[in-house]
């Protein structure tokens, strides 16, 4: 279950099950990545860096042109193991995973080839400076469990079109669609060592992977929590950090908005990836005169989402990632409902879905967690400040435009966010006063391979997909060519005369 240098390898660490979210099965066991396959992993991306490195843009584009037809050529294969691994419908794997990490590698297969910089020019006197823009060497990356294909994608292929190597560490639970990936860009061409993917737990294998001498840089997708501590263990050797932490998307919705639309893009928006998305809509903020109109239709529509088998193409939504974390959401809504909030729809650990078939497994050996609408809670209630992640909608009402931004950034995190409305007056000033990196209007998901893709504050920073990811992934060189042919140049006499 672990890959580097081309090639296939066992794990040396302690074992794990791998087992099915919406059914209780097990799938699979195997060895986690231990310390020591930490070590040969980066070893063999050290190894590989000269030699990659070394490469003109044209010829490490060629395997990345090859890659997304290898990794098409995989496609099939990629939505069973990931609603497997994950307990997603597979409707949502094939339908939103596998295309969006495909068109990356068609994507960054031609940016590769389109690194900007500065022009060369005459900056100071009687010289010519110009840029190079150059790779770092080997990357450390942690992705995780919600997106494994996607996010594997979004790590691996910038950083190797930059020039770099780089080993990927997913989670234990789900490692299946990365070593596709990895196993693709092989058949693709890319040189053994470039791309190595291993499988561990973080506090030996992220840990060891953070702090090796040899990991000049650490891209990190997770929670706010476990990025705060990357940044400390990389602060320790003084080397780069790029983090995508947690979300808490507003989804605002102005006096002037369509409501059905908005309604249904809440309700999609909030249920994606059965909630477990960072930039899902998690705090819906609703003008007054709107708010029951919107609060009932969004609580008719998640009623009528069908739970159920991720294998069955009806399903609408499958199960969370885990048991845990269902229980962890599931205590995160009864605290709301102990404390006054309503639980409009929802609320509870289903056993049938809303036609009456019963869902696979029992609530002790499946994570099912039915769509949950919540009103009446004050704004610092646990659930409107802190991340659930889970399928669970909050609703408030507000008076004023000023008061509907000001919450939409009540709170520590800016990684996206929605506003909803006919005016442009409103459009132009959700852009520029809502804080986060991505504002859609009038939607909420869509994202795209040319676009960027990063948090402001606790979000995190720097940016996944699009030319500005090479940002993270490289570093800026001024070249400076004196061409005086006097060997006095006027400075010096700063320093002596003669």
């Amino acid at each position: 279950m672990h890959y580097w240098n081309g090639e296939h390898h066992e794990g040396r660490g302690a074992p794990f099950t791998l087992t099915n979210p919406a059914t209780g099965e097990a799938t699979g066991e195997y060895a986690l990545a231990d310390a020591a396959d930490v070590r040969d992993a980066v070893a063999a991306a050290k190894a590989a860096y000269p030699g990659f490195k070394a490469l003109t843009p044209g010829e490490g584009a060629a395997p990345q042109r090859r890659h997304a037809p290898a990794h098409e050529n995989r496609s099939p294969h990629l939505p069973a193991r990931g609603k497997q691994q994950t307990g997603k419908s597979i409707r949502l794997a094939t339908e939103f995973d596998v295309p969006g990490s495909i068109d990356n590698a068609r994507f960054f297969a031609g940016a590769a080839r389109a690194l900007t910089g500065l022009s060369a020019g005459t900056y100071w006197e009687q010289s010519t400076s110009m840029i190079r823009r150059e790779p770092l060497g080997v990357i450390g990356s942690i992705a995780p469990w919600n997106y494994p294909l996607q996010m594997a994608a979004w790590k691996i292929l910038p950083a190797v079109a930059a020039g770099n190597t780089i080993v990927l560490k997913t989670s234990e639970m789900t490692p299946g669609t990365s070593l596709i990936l990895a196993e693709a860009a092989t058949a693709a061409g890319f040189p053994p060592g470039v791309i190595n993917v291993i499988a561990g737990d973080g506090k030996e294998a992220g840990e060891t992977l953070v702090t090796h001498p040899d990991v000049v840089m650490t891209s990190f997708t997770g929670s706010t929590p476990v990025g705060r501590r990357i940044m400390e263990l990389a602060a320790a050797k003084g080397s780069r950090v790029h983090l995508e932490l947690g979300g808490k998307a507003p989804l605002v919705v102005f006096a002037d908005a369509d409501i059905e639309a908005a309604a249904r893009g809440a309700v999609a928006g909030s249920l994606i990836n059965s909630g477990q998305d960072c930039t899902a809509a998690t705090r819906a903020i609703v003008a007054a005169e709107h708010f029951e109109a919107f609060t009932d239709r969004v609580a008719e529509l998640m009623d009528g989402v069908r739970l159920g088998d991720p294998a069955v193409p009806a399903t609408d939504m499958g199960s969370l990632i885990s048991l845990t974390h269902r229980d962890r959401v599931a205590a995160m809504v009864a605290r709301a409902g102990d404390t006054g909030a309503t639980i409009r729809t929802g609320g509870e650990i289903p056993t049938t879905n809303h036609l009456g078939e019963e869902l696979p497994g029992t609530p002790e050996t499946t994570a099912y967690y039915a769509p949950t609408l919540i009103t009446g809670i004050d704004t610092d209630a646990e659930v409107w400040r802190d991340e659930i992640f889970g399928p669970v909608l909050v609703a408030v009402p507000f008076d004023t435009d000023d008061e509907a931004i000001a919450l939409a950034n009540d709170t520590p995190y800016g990684l996206a966010a929605s506003a909803w409305t006919r005016s442009t007056n409103r459009t132009l000033r959700a852009a520029a006063d809502i804080e986060a990196g991505c504002v859609w209007i009038n939607e909420h998901i869509p994202i795209v391979s040319d676009m960027p893709h990063g948090g402001y504050k606790a979000s995190g920073f720097g940016k996944d997909m699009s030319q500005y990811s090479f940002d993270e992934y490289t570093q800026i060189k001024h070249v400076f060519i004196d061409q005086h042919e006097d060997p006095h140049h006027a400075w010096q006499d700063t320093i002596f005369t003669t």
